[in-house]
């Protein structure tokens, strides 16, 4: 495709030399006719009023830094939605835990919680694992499935797991200044080892009513040599 012809500049004073036309200012000034124009408005160039421009509120930015750092907090726009339940886990699904404290044991799942966590219970009387959140990315699911149609779970929600923190007062004297650096234990509210027992008590009557089951969730899953994990069926 041939490229398009540029069409020649046209002016009213050609160069001579380059920066140099062939006439003068004073010629070109009645060349152009501009004397006609003054001359119409008065001896006077015509000149157009500019548009009112809307004053806006701009505040002035300091040219010097603060001489103290100010913490500003960060907007938080994130609106995370809760991540969609995979479908091979359902209610009672056997799951395996890949990671964290309990890494290698085998739960029962028990429903999916608004912020997407997964409540799953070990049961704790068979494998020490009681009532928490998982995420959903560190599981396996099973194909061994136990019943929990009896189990209430109403009053689980993520405020349940939620860490009470409260203001302690800081401790005076040499006597009590030791004694402010012991740990203290965190202790489980009463509430929640009922919850636990709840909670377990039928699940662990379903798993007593399947053969080896008990046993397959005490075991701790792991993988031995030559064993390969994308061939495992589980």
């Amino acid at each position: 495709m041939a490229a398009k012809q540029r069409k020649p500049r046209v002016t009213r004073n050609p160069e001579l030399v380059k920066g140099v036309g062939k006439f003068s200012r004073s010629k070109m000034y009645h060349k152009r006719g501009l004397w006609a124009i003054k001359a119409k408005n008065g001896g006077v160039f015509p000149r157009h009023d500019p548009k009112p421009v809307e004053a806006k509120s701009v505040e002035k930015t300091s040219k010097f830094y603060p001489a103290d750092d100010v913490k500003k907090p960060l907007i938080n726009k994130r609106n995370p939605k809760p991540a969609k339940l995979r479908a091979s886990i359902t209610p009672g699904t056997v799951l395996i835990i890949l990671a964290g404290r309990f890494k290698g044991k085998r739960v029962v799942f028990l429903k999916q919680l608004p912020s997407g966590l997964l409540l799953v219970t070990g049961p704790f009387k068979i494998n020490g694992v009681p009532l928490r959140r998982v995420n959903q990315a560190y599981v396996i699911a099973t194909s061994t499935k136990v019943d929990i149609s009896g189990v209430n779970l109403e009053k689980f929600d993520d405020k349940y797991f939620a860490k009470k923190t409260e203001k302690k007062k800081k401790k005076k004297g040499e006597g009590e200044f030791f004694e402010a650096d012991k740990k203290e234990e965190n202790v489980l509210p009463q509430e929640k080892k009922d919850d636990q027992k709840t909670v377990d008590a039928l699940i662990v009557k379903s798993v007593e009513g399947v053969s080896d089951l008990k046993a397959y969730l005490a075991a701790r899953f792991s993988l031995k040599a030559g064993m390969k994990p994308h061939e495992l069926v589980f």
